[in-house]
């Protein structure tokens, strides 16, 4: 049922915001070089991607959000991400975080956070890095947690913290044997940045850590909590009980897409033109051998994902719930084609003889890519889970969590 008080508006279609993101592509691109040297999006790009809807194109209608399905919303998402590889991240970073937060947190939490409109910035990191000690009305969270990718832009913070007991000394453990884990939400004034965002890639994320400001603990209220592998969304479509097991996935995939569809772009542009001691780089039969080898591995790594990803749109669409095995294969496909644009990514940079050592479209995706695959969802250890869940090697009641599978 819609969130009391919340601010509607009518929502363009897919058509519209697909004919948008179009528009805008050109000015983010132009932008990419002043938000490099930020380590954050500049403002302009930030309004542009907010005005089109793209923070809030997963959040349900009842937030005033397009609750696009995931596929959908892939197709955009790659865009921008080709467009400039940190704008693309920081869209599906609210999607991801944001769009969970919307579906989760209580109406009450909703009417607060939303109370103007969908267009919330929210950042932050729910790997649980700090601690939750339960008190009357909800918890009491301390903690240093990284990457909070966006989060000069955001309004709202997604902090991830393990449960304890009432002193704050002991994690409560689940009967799974696992701790329990809390994802938090807190103002962003609550909190201060550390300035260490010097990195490789994805620069332009603004991926600083944090911590909280002038207090060793903050009272986050139940009603702007959730657990971190909950299920059981409170608006929206049946799309939401993905949550963070399954926006996360879809989000990290949806990126690299973009970035690993860019970089194969920019060498063909590279290929048309270049001539060197051993003729036109386009007419070497190696090169061509090769290049048309990495187009079929990237597009059949994104055959992948968009297969797996309809086949739970339309599991959503008949009413049903994603099944053990639809979550491996949107897992495997997010590791797999990460594989993929690593392995293109890096023919493309030692193909181009020189031309992706200097700063420039080609040296920053290449970055960006190898930047996107070492995030902790990319661990060998997922992968191990799908193959657990292939082979039936899980029992009755097993459900998946965003690490792997309990049961």
């Amino acid at each position: 049922m819609p969130v009391a008080n919340l601010k509607q508006a009518a929502k363009p279609s897919l058509a519209e915001m697909t004919a948008r993101v179009e528009s805008i592509l050109p000015a983010i691109e132009a932008a990419a070089e002043e938000s490099e040297q930020l380590n954050r999006l500049a403002d302009g790009t930030f309004k542009l991607l907010q005005d089109a809807g793209l923070y809030s194109m997963m959040m349900p209608k009842e937030v005033g959000g397009a609750e696009l399905s995931h596929v959908d919303a892939m197709r955009l998402g790659e865009r921008v991400a080709w467009a400039h590889g940190s704008a693309g991240w920081c869209v599906i970073v609210n999607n991801a975080v944001g769009g969970v937060m919307s579906l989760f947190v209580s109406d009450k939490g909703a009417s607060d956070i939303f109370a103007h409109g969908p267009d919330v910035m929210v950042a932050g990191n729910g790997v649980p890095r700090g601690y939750a000690r339960p008190v009357e009305g909800g918890y009491m969270i301390r903690g240093h947690w990284a990457y909070g990718s966006g989060i000069q832009h955001a309004e709202w913070i997604h902090s991830g913290c393990f449960v304890t007991d009432a002193t704050g000394k002991t994690m409560v453990m689940q009967p799974n044997g696992q701790p329990e884990v809390v994802v938090t939400h807190h103002p962003r004034a609550t909190i201060e940045l550390k300035g260490n965002w010097d990195v490789l890639g994805l620069r332009a994320t603004g991926s600083f850590d944090y911590t909280l400001k002038d207090a060793d603990e903050l009272f986050v209220p139940h009603h702007l909590c959730y657990g971190l592998n909950e299920g059981n969304a409170k608006r929206g479509g049946p799309q939401g009980s993905l949550g963070l097991v399954g926006y996360t996935a879809w989000g990290h995939t949806t990126w690299a897409l973009g970035v690993g569809r860019r970089m194969l772009d920019e060498l063909a542009k590279l290929a048309a033109k270049r001539v060197d001691a051993f003729g036109k780089m386009n007419e070497s039969t190696t090169f061509k051998y090769e290049f048309a080898r990495a187009e079929a591995r990237f597009r059949s790594a994104r055959a992948f994902a968009y297969q797996a990803w309809t086949s739970m749109a339309e599991t959503f669409a008949e009413g049903g719930e994603a099944s053990l095995e639809q979550i491996a294969d949107v897992k495997l496909a997010m590791r797999h084609v990460h594989d993929v644009i690593s392995d293109v990514g890096t023919f493309a940079h030692r193909a181009a003889r020189g031309a992706s050592l200097h700063n420039g479209i080609m040296q920053r995706f290449y970055r960006d890519i190898h930047s996107g695959t070492q995030h902790i969802l990319m661990a060998d250890e997922i992968v191990q889970e799908c193959g657990r869940v292939y082979l039936g090697a899980v029992g009755a009641d097993a459900k998946w969590g965003v690490f792997g599978v309990d049961g």
